[in-house]
């Protein structure tokens, strides 16, 4: 297990910046549609490393906060967010001794149920997109989650002192 330490909270807010950040910055078009959701993908591993500190609320925050940012119906990404949180917090324990691709599967069957009920919610308040770029993320997500998680866990273990 991870470093509860006392600069746990900090390298916790400092890694969901960087990915406020990835998810926010401007790229072309014509690949937009691959861009992974960068700050999903830090809440499911700070709830996997570190539960105690990245709780529902964390996943819940994050989710809000790429509401307001994108501008989407407020609270659509912080439910989704929040169901994907706890859904991490209820596996913990079984995912981190699986092998890093069995951890990916799980990720990617998480990141489709994210991608699902933002579909869903999209289609109750009229705005639903149904191209099958939708689900691209969930599939580039699952893919890069071995690279995440070695860089992650290196940054965690180098800062940690």
């Amino acid at each position: 297990m991870m470093h509860e330490s006392r600069g746990g909270f900090g390298r916790l807010l400092a890694t969901a910046l960087v990915a406020l950040v990835l998810t926010i910055v401007p790229i072309p078009t014509a690949i937009s549609w691959v861009r992974p959701d960068w700050l999903l993908l830090v809440v499911i591993y700070w709830s996997l490393v570190s539960p105690r500190i990245a709780g529902l609320l964390f996943a819940w925050t994050c989710g809000l906060v790429i509401d307001v940012v994108s501008g989407t119906v407020l609270g659509e990404h912080a439910f989704a967010f929040l169901l994907i949180g706890f859904l991490t917090h209820r596996l913990q324990l079984r995912m981190r001794i699986f092998p890093i691709w069995q951890q990916a599967f799980v990720v990617l069957l998480m990141l489709l149920i994210f991608q699902f009920l933002v579909f869903w919610i999209d289609g109750m308040t009229g705005q639903a997109v149904m191209t099958w770029h939708r689900w691209i993320p969930a599939l580039v997500g699952a893919a890069i989650w071995p690279l995440i998680t070695s860089v992650m866990d290196t940054v965690n273990r180098r800062f940690a002192r």
